[in-house]
C-alpha cells in the first residue's frame, strides 16, 4: 500500500479532525437534550458520539497503516444549540450534510491523486453517510409529526433511548 503524503495526508487529517468534532458536537446535542429533561435522547446523542469517535479511528487507522502519521488539528468550538428536539436533529442532519460532503470532496481528491487504495475505506463512509442522513431524516419526520405533544415526545425518547451505544473502539 502506498503511503500517503502531501495533499491526500493533509485531507485525511482534515477529516479525522473533522470526525472528532462530529463527536463532540453530538456530545453537544445530548446535553442539550439532558437540559430539555430527554434522557433517552442525550443516550441516542452519546452513542452518536462514540460512532463518530470510530470513525476518526477508521481514518487514523487507514493513515498510520499506509505509514503516515495522522495528526488532530485544532477544533472549533462547539456553538451548537438545541431549544428543541427539532432544533437538535436539524443541526444533527446539518452537520452530517457536512461530513458527507468532506467525504465526497475526499473520494475526488484521492481519485484525482490516483490513490486506489483508499477507495474500499472511502466507499464504505460514503454508504455510512447515506445511512446516517436517511435515519437522522427520519426521526426528523418523526418529531414534526409529533410536534409539541408529550405523550409522543416522551415515546420518542423511550424508543431512541432504547440504542446501544458501541463505544469507541470498531
Amino acid at each position: 500500500m502506498a503511503q500517503l503524503d502531501g495533499k491526500l495526508e493533509d485531507a485525511f487529517n482534515e477529516q479525522v479532525t473533522l470526525e472528532l468534532e462530529a463527536a463532540l458536537t453530538y456530545r453537544q446535542l445530548g446535553i442539550e437534550m439532558d437540559v430539555l429533561g430527554l434522557p433517552g435522547l442525550a443516550s441516542w446523542f452519546r452513542a452518536q458520539a462514540d460512532e463518530e469517535v470510530v470513525h476518526a479511528n477508521k481514518f487514523i487507522d487507514h493513515m498510520t497503516d499506509r505509514g503516515s502519521h495522522p495528526r488532530i488539528r485544532a477544533i472549533p468550538e462547539i456553538s451548537v444549540k438545541a431549544g428543541t428536539v427539532l432544533e437538535a436533529f436539524e443541526a444533527s442532519l446539518a452537520h452530517e450534510q457536512k461530513v458527507s460532503e468532506a467525504i465526497r470532496n475526499l473520494y475526488r481528491l484521492s481519485e484525482q491523486e490516483g490513490d486506489i487504495d483508499s477507495r474500499p475505506l472511502l466507499s464504505w463512509f460514503i454508504d455510512e453517510q447515506l445511512e446516517e442522513e436517511a435515519s437522522v431524516g427520519e426521526i426528523i419526520d418523526k418529531v414534526k409529526l409529533i410536534d409539541d405533544d408529550g405523550t409522543g415526545l416522551l415515546a420518542l425518547d423511550a424508543e431512541l433511548g432504547a440504542r446501544e451505544s458501541g463505544g469507541t473502539e470498531d
